[in-house]
């Protein structure tokens, strides 16, 4: 299927830079930068001892990348690290005090930021929206041999 429409990759890569752009100016007050660091600070506040290898699975970007934004969250005070009992190599995550009580501002600027992307929408297309975007990333996993 052709079209004459922009390309799909083009419209979403647009999209991501741009959300990424206003999410960092809109946290960067609270101490948390650019680089996706709210989607890891997310991850933390959601499964408190998580590993960063199951981050970086389950954000679907390279170890370098989580590295980065665990030690820049570490350094802000947001996260901590504690030593695996199972396993003295690795290290498990945790949200600090200074996070959680963070998690209802940080929460509410997310679900804000949410509602003013989907102005204008009905709720039909909204669900319609998501469950596009979600076909569209299943396809992108199968092309990238993530099944």
């Amino acid at each position: 299927m052709t079209s004459n429409k922009e390309p799909i990759g083009k419209l979403i890569s647009h999209l991501h830079r741009q959300n990424q752009k206003i999410l960092a100016k809109e946290l960067q007050p609270y101490g948390i930068g650019s680089g996706g660091q709210h989607s890891f600070l997310k991850l933390v506040l959601n499964h408190p001892g998580i590993t960063q290898d199951q981050m970086t699975s389950l954000i679907k970007c390279d170890k370098a990348t989580t590295a980065r934004s665990v030690k820049l969250l570490e350094e802000s005070g947001y996260i901590e690290r504690r030593t695996d009992p199972n396993d003295r190599r690795s290290f498990l995550l945790y949200p600090t005090v200074r996070a959680l009580e963070f998690a209802p501002v940080f929460q509410a600027l997310l679900d804000e930021f949410n509602h003013q992307l989907a102005m204008g929408l009905t709720g039909d297309e909204l669900d319609t929206l998501i469950d596009l975007l979600h076909k569209v990333t299943r396809n992108s996993e199968r092309l990238n041999g993530q099944n």
